[in-house]
């Protein structure tokens, strides 16, 4: 039975899963990402990577989602929010930890991969955009079955466009590692919206709690997650003035709050320059798996579009 091989490697977590070739998921596993040590970081991957092969024989591929994208003018990664990884040789290094060719895309790229295939939940859509909610906010764009990665490598990167139409207490906006401020990412990542809900109320929670309290009817709470949804209806509204897709998947830790799917498609009416709105807002079908599945899709028929 072939196996193709994939890499998820995120702000928490690393996962490495493998495919079989009807899609199903053979094997998985996870290890928390080494935080801020590059080197711990490659060699994590490169053991799971291992691990996976002793377990389920040697893969056809092996593909990478990454959180950000390598520089198509030096080799290096660039824009990751796992800043440790920036201006690194991370593809040539994991190559030469493993003594084969390794095959790497922005993860949230791999995400709109993973949804848009046939069993996916953008099945039969001819335009996706996949949002990735997590430690950082990317996008990755797919027209007819092919990922658009742009000619710097940057195509749907939506995180660091500024979170629009802010109001008074949202301008400038919150400092952002990339230099400057409001971005998109420091409103809807998973850390920014605890960062919001602390410096409304005083209470460091996680997200998974703040949901939790939201949907039991605390109204600090609540507040917190209808600023939310607000924003991200008016980013989202943004992507689809500019791209107009049939689909809009998302991933991420976010992507787990169900009633974003209702709640933000409500709002981003009143800033979509159409009328009424028909792209629909879904969740992954395969969860927050569905970034390793593209990832190990990379090597197939589909993923070789990316290059």
């Amino acid at each position: 039975m072939s196996n193709r091989l994939g890499v998820d490697l995120g702000g928490t977590k690393i996962e490495v899963a493998v495919l079989a070739s009807d899609n199903r998921i053979r094997w998985r596993e996870r290890e928390p990402t080494p935080k801020g040590d590059y080197a711990g970081t490659v060699e994590t991957m490169a053991a799971l990577i291992e691990r996976a092969e002793r377990e389920c024989g040697r893969s056809d591929g092996i593909g990478v989602g990454t959180p950000g994208t390598i520089s198509p003018r030096t080799g290096l990664v660039k824009n990751a929010n796992s800043v440790v990884l920036n201006d690194r040789p991370l593809k040539r290094d994991l190559e030469a930890r493993l003594g084969r060719e390794v095959l790497m895309a922005n993860d949230a790229n791999c995400l709109a991969l993973s949804e848009s295939a046939d069993d996916g939940a953008a099945a039969g859509a001819e335009s996706v955009f996949g949002v990735i909610l997590g430690t950082g906010v990317g996008g990755g764009l797919v027209v007819d079955g092919r990922v658009l990665v742009g000619r710097n490598a940057i195509a749907g990167e939506w995180g660091h466009n500024p979170l629009p139409w802010p109001d008074e207490a949202e301008s400038p906006g919150p400092a952002c590692w990339c230099g400057l401020s409001g971005c998109i990412e420091q409103w809807l990542s998973g850390p920014a919206f605890e960062r919001d809900h602390a410096k409304r109320t005083g209470e460091r929670l996680d997200g998974e709690a703040i949901v939790a309290r939201a949907l039991e009817g605390d109204t600090a709470a609540q507040a917190s997650l209808s600023r939310y949804e607000a924003r991200l209806a008016r980013a989202l509204a943004h992507v689809i003035n500019l791209f107009d897709p049939d689909v809009i998947v998302l991933g991420g830790g976010m992507s787990n709050v169900e009633r974003l799917y209702e709640s933000v498609p409500r709002q981003w009416d009143g800033f979509v320059f159409s009328d009424p709105i028909t792209t629909r807002l879904v969740a992954p079908r395969f969860g927050d798996s569905s970034g390793v599945r593209g990832a190990a899709f990379l090597g197939d028929s589909i993923g070789r579009r990316l290059r």
